[in-house]
């Protein structure tokens, strides 16, 4: 499987460490969430069939943090984007 890296180009998977869902960007703040906001953080995942945001490390290369959208079904890779941005984007980083 070949990622499309947004500044290397394209890369083979194998240079990256799947990290699982994208949502663990997602972590609930310490001070206003509940018990049952960091359980469901930690325990409770999608598994989707089709399109799923995933964390992808590229630890044989920049070292830099990917969210790729993937299709599960086909693992057709339909979007390739860092991760600090997209974190940017959702306004949960300065």
């Amino acid at each position: 499987m070949i990622i499309h890296h947004p500044i290397l180009g394209p890369r083979d998977s194998q240079e990256f460490v799947y990290l699982g869902d994208a949502s663990l960007m997602n972590r609930p703040d310490g001070l206003t969430a509940g018990i049952e906001a960091f359980h469901d953080y930690l325990y409770n995942r999608d598994n989707p069939a089709g399109e799923h945001r995933e964390l992808w490390y590229h630890e044989q290369g920049d070292r830099s943090w990917l969210v790729v959208t993937r299709n599960t079904v086909t693992h057709e890779i339909v979007r390739v984007e860092l991760a600090r941005d997209v974190a940017k984007a959702a306004g949960r980083t300065k």
